[in-house]
């Protein structure tokens, strides 16, 4: 396992299933809009895609619409104040970070979620003090599928992207880590739309369960 030096995650539909409460918070707004709830299942899918796509399909507003930026910002506001009512980890992924913690192999943090969003869900789950680096979707000037922000993450770590993965669940994730001259493992447990082919993305694996990535890893001897 010597030849991993590091690894990096990204964070909603890898390490932690967020959806729950982006769900809560767009149906605070589809209530107050005097529109049904939406369904969690509705949300899963398009997840990965950001807060602009979760607000399209809540909404079906089109980004041009003069009261997109606000309905977008509310829902971020709303969100700030429900991250970790129902956020979980998804199952086994603890014990994988226990693994690389006692293996001595530095994890960290590249995700597109703002930094409002991310590091006080990391605090409320008492998971601040773990990552090895956290890069945040408005860290830098450029965010995933740009590979800066891993590259970013790699030079943290003082490791050099060759020595490193990255896990995530969306072709942006496979793009930014190729980009980084990083291998890519794809979580088919994340938020994947079933119209989408995530082996199309090529990336180096796909792991089912969080757990594959250990003995992915334990093979890269």
């Amino acid at each position: 396992m010597n030849s991993i030096r590091a690894v990096l995650f990204d964070l909603d539909g890898t390490l932690l299933d967020t959806v729950p409460d982006l769900v809560y918070a767009l149906n605070q707004i589809r209530i107050a809009e005097s529109l049904p709830e939406i369904a969690v299942s509705e949300i899963r899918p398009i997840a990965n895609l950001g807060s602009k796509a979760m607000v399209k399909t809540a909404f079906g507003m089109e980004e041009t619409d003069p009261r997109f930026p606000a309905m977008r910002e509310n829902f971020l506001n709303l969100y700030e104040k429900h991250l970790a009512d129902s956020t979980q980890f998804f199952p086994n992924v603890e014990t994988v970070l226990t693994h690389l913690e006692s293996s001595h192999i530095p994890w960290g943090i590249v995700t597109n979620k703002l930094t409002r969003h991310a590091l006080p869900l990391l605090k409320a789950l008492q998971l601040d003090h773990r990552p090895a680096c956290v890069i945040c979707g408005d860290t830098l000037t450029t965010f995933k599928p740009d590979p800066g922000p891993i590259r970013y993450a790699c030079e943290l770590l003082n490791q050099s992207p060759a020595d490193c993965i990255y896990v995530g669940d969306a072709a942006t994730d496979v793009i930014a880590s190729r980009g980084a001259g990083m291998k890519s493992i794809v979580a088919l447990y994340g938020y994947i739309h079933a119209g989408e082919d995530p082996y199309s993305w090529k990336a180096d694996a796909y792991i089912q369960d969080p757990l594959e990535l250990i003995a992915w890893m334990a093979k890269a001897l």
